[in-house]
């Protein structure tokens, strides 16, 4: 997949709720996906790099997905992985204060949710990925294709697996492998911390 970085939108935003709020700036701790929908089953339109801003749309109630402006269209992210600002701090966009001033978005009329979720993801400290695996791993990797698992969360290096993954071995080299959400990833088999994810 080619990696697109959405750039910074700036502008009015368009309150679904009725109510006109001004912009929210977030910003990635993680290279994040940009997906078509609200969920692992919509394909990655693109990638919010670490520490890139994006500006918040609105975010659906009792979820943890939210939409970005961009010159396209709408694209949805995972809150556990970008911050903003309130009240001076700068706070994981889930864990914000109750009376944000946040827009509550509908989730499209197309949502699938899916019932196949076998577990979630626990988001964890970002850390630095591995660089790119060698090309006779990324061979291994895709032509030892596996039926992908589908957790609630995103794919994201530093973030968890649950136990009930099971990982793949790669002949003589230190990481496993998985298809998570759709995307390939390496994962550390002592700590089952995703190390690098193939976009």
């Amino acid at each position: 997949m080619k990696r697109i970085l959405f750039p910074a939108v700036a502008g009015a935003l368009v309150a679904m709720s009725g109510t006109a709020l001004a912009d929210t700036a977030v910003s990635a701790v993680a290279d994040l996906n940009i997906r078509a929908g609200p969920g692992p089953q919509y394909p990655v339109i693109g990638v919010l790099a670490a520490g890139q801003s994006a500006t918040l749309d609105g975010c659906i109630q009792n979820s943890k997905w939210c939409t970005i402006a961009e010159a396209n269209g709408k694209g949805w992210i995972y809150s556990d992985y970008v911050t903003a600002d309130f009240g001076g701090n700068e706070v994981v966009l889930t864990r914000r204060p109750a009376d944000a001033d946040i827009t509550i978005v509908e989730a499209p009329a197309d949502v699938d949710e899916p019932d196949i979720y076998t577990g979630a993801i626990v988001a964890g400290e970002p850390i630095e990925p591995i660089r790119r695996p060698p090309a006779e791993v990324r061979t291994y990797i895709e032509t030892n294709r596996v039926d992908p698992v589908y957790l609630e969360g995103e794919v994201v290096t530093g973030a968890t697996l649950p136990d009930t993954v099971e990982l793949r071995e790669i002949p003589d080299y230190d990481y496993r492998y998985v298809y998570v959400n759709g995307q390939p990833a390496l994962v550390d088999p002592g700590t089952r911390r995703i190390m690098y994810v193939e976009r």
